[in-house]
């Protein structure tokens, strides 16, 4: 028998959303979670520094559970949501949905993105979101294209969407648009290949 949830103390649940919302605020103002203390973060949120690290652990513990509930949207419309990302839209339209979303939550979110890329190994590929996102789209391009090629191309077109690619061209000036509209044309290429 699977032990039992143990549900969250209504205090707990306090603490854990006042953190959340601290972090973000402070990542927002200073636009680098590097630039974002532990103690700065549980002296804004009100709590101890333990019960940070207890909750989180340590950082990208933080930067993970925020990214994680900016990413659940999103889970939940590629699995069950309406199309033309979720289910009953054409694979090539749920593609091109697919990596616009990404795109836009990754614009929306990138000192975070890219801090949470960014650390332990340094890849973006051993994180839960990437694996869903790459088994979704090898998928929708074994509809489209047949399972030749399918695994490589659902990683060179997530490739097109790494945070410090994204990062690199904000920085550099190129408007939002301008990015999405590049990886469109790109997995519109792959498509009609």
């Amino acid at each position: 028998m699977p032990p039992a949830v143990r549900k969250e103390r209504a205090d707990a649940a306090r603490n854990r959303e006042a953190v959340l919302a601290a972090a973000a605020r402070l990542f927002e103002e200073r636009g680098d979670p590097d630039r974002v203390s532990m103690d700065d973060i549980a002296a804004a949120a009100g709590v101890g520094k333990g019960t940070l690290f207890r909750r989180f652990g340590d950082r990208v513990g933080l930067i993970k559970a925020l990214v994680e509930r900016r990413t659940e949207e999103l889970r939940a419309d590629l699995v069950e949501g309406p199309p033309p990302l979720g289910p009953g839209a054409p694979a090539d339209e749920r593609i091109l949905a697919l990596l616009d979303a990404v795109v836009r939550l990754k614009l929306g979110t990138r000192p975070l993105m890219l801090a949470l890329e960014s650390a332990g190994s340094g890849s973006p590929y051993q994180n839960d979101s990437y694996e869903l996102w790459h088994g979704r789209l090898t998928e929708l391009l074994v509809e489209v294209r047949g399972k030749q090629d399918a695994d490589f191309l659902a990683h060179a077109l997530l490739a097109a969407v790494r945070s410090d690619l994204i990062e690199h061209l904000a920085a550099g000036g190129t408007p939002p648009q301008r990015i999405r509209g590049g990886v469109a044309a790109l997995a519109r290429a792959v498509l009609s290949a």
